[in-house]
């Protein structure tokens, strides 16, 4: 029976390993967390938020295309000053009011994956979905 989801996988392209480190580990503030040894010589990078709960993979891939429509949903407190916080650093944030009563934004990774970035389910709303 299924009772999480373990990791997301993103793909990114050949060289981008600064990128994606300087863009999820300085302006996300995700933890990088070493790939398992046969793993290490694919290249890209591992990263994970809130203990390890949270796990995105970003792998590298020779004909790689961003993904614009597929995307990581990822839950966080205090959404605004999060919001916030990327825009001061130069980050697009895109809010999005279809689907209330959770506050939704998107943004792109520097490859241009899509990502949303969703109030936790223990935000200010108190509801719990899903």
């Amino acid at each position: 029976m299924i009772t999480a989801l373990d990791h997301v996988q993103l793909s990114a392209p050949p060289g981008s390993e600064a990128l994606l480190r300087a863009f999820y580990g300085d302006v996300l503030q995700m933890a990088e967390i070493p790939k398992p040894g046969p793993l290490t010589g694919r290249g890209g990078c591992w990263f994970a938020a809130d203990g390890g709960r949270v796990r995105l993979y970003l792998g590298i891939e020779e004909r790689f295309r961003p993904s614009t429509k597929a995307h990581p949903g990822i839950a966080v407190r205090e959404i605004d000053e999060f919001a916030l916080r990327l825009s001061e650093l130069g980050v697009l944030v895109v809010w999005d009011d279809s689907l209330p009563p959770r506050r939704r934004f998107y943004t792109t990774d520097p490859v241009g994956n899509l990502l949303e970035f969703v109030e936790a389910a223990d935000g200010p709303t108190g509801q719990r979905t899903g």
